[in-house]
């Protein structure tokens, strides 16, 4: 059993069996994003009837309690030791922001188009780390960046009639994924991946309280329950997964699994909404997939060759 309570970098293939601990973390990563899909599909369905902010607290309370069933102090104790709290707290604000505007923009917009626009969070973060931490973008790079965003301008349209307000709001939950992604970068050096799944669910429970109060509408359906519980175990089962497959693989062998995503989106959305991607946005879906399948290619590159500089024997 894999133990995720402990602080420390993905690990590195299991000695004697590289091919099968990659092909294994490339299982939990495939899955885990299609489990987030779920996710998606699940917070469409109870917000269409009930106030976001109340489905956004339910999938962070169950997400909270099937994270401290796991990790309890007495199984997992270094999960309760925070290094940062700052710096996680303003992780899981970042969460907390992402979800509040993917819910609400998932009232008004099918799996695929919100999908689609979040793919462009890679592409995102190359250029934020770039802006602010003096990262070199090289020309190719760029032009990634670039394409990528005009993939999106495929998927969005403005003034061409397939532009909907609540694309805004999946590009705030972009802006949100990168900050929540750069700060999780910075602190998987010091803090433990289970203090950082306790965080980033308790902390929204306690934050969205006040408002929940305010807003609580009593769910008159079983099915509403059955979703908002949902949302709650496939947030902590996505995570887990994800969790596990960076304890197995690096993240630039895994990232471009996550493009997987859209597939399982694309299956839900059909059964469960009855919702077809239009050639637009498997258009645009495919020029920010192919940009950042490029993205992670270059880099992948300019990582090796900095290997082979720093191995080179000292003049």
């Amino acid at each position: 059993m894999t133990r995720i309570g402990k602080g420390a970098a993905p690990a590195e293939a299991a000695a004697g069996r590289p091919g099968a601990s990659r092909m294994r973390a490339i299982a939990y990563m495939v899955c885990g994003v299609t489990v987030f899909a779920g996710l998606d599909a699940s917070a469409k369905f109870a917000a269409r009837e009930l106030p976001v902010l109340e489905v956004a607290w339910f999938r962070y309370f169950f997400h909270f309690v099937i994270a401290v069933a796991v990790l309890n102090p007495i199984s997992a104790p270094t999960a309760w030791r925070i290094s940062r709290p700052v710096a996680q707290a303003l992780r899981a604000a970042m969460l907390v922001g992402s979800t509040l505007s993917n819910f609400l923009a998932l009232r008004y917009l099918q799996l695929d188009q919100t999908v689609s626009i979040n793919f462009l969070t890679p592409l995102v973060i190359a250029g934020l780390s770039a802006a602010l931490l003096g990262e070199r973008i090289g020309p190719r790079r760029a032009a990634a960046i670039l394409v990528g965003f005009g993939g999106i301008l495929m998927v969005t349209r403005p003034g061409l009639g397939g532009f909907h307000p609540a694309m805004l709001l999946s590009l705030f939950t972009v802006l949100c994924n990168s900050g929540y992604n750069m700060l999780t970068r910075s602190l998987a050096r010091t803090e433990s991946p289970g203090s950082m799944l306790l965080v980033v669910a308790g902390v929204p429970c306690v934050v969205l309280l006040p408002a929940l109060v305010l807003v609580f509408e009593t769910p008159d359906r079983l099915d509403l329950w059955f979703f908002m519980v949902a949302t709650g175990v496939t947030g902590a089962g996505g995570h887990f997964l994800l969790i596990l497959a960076h304890r197995h693989a690096s993240a630039s062998v895994l990232a471009p699994f996550g493009y997987a995503q859209i597939v399982g989106t694309i299956a839900i959305g059909w059964a469960m909404f009855g919702d077809v991607p239009d050639r637009w946005t498997l258009a645009g879906a495919a020029v920010v997939v192919a940009s950042g399948l490029y993205l992670f290619h270059r880099e992948r590159v300019t990582g090796a060759r900095l290997r082979d500089t720093a191995t080179l024997p000292a003049e």
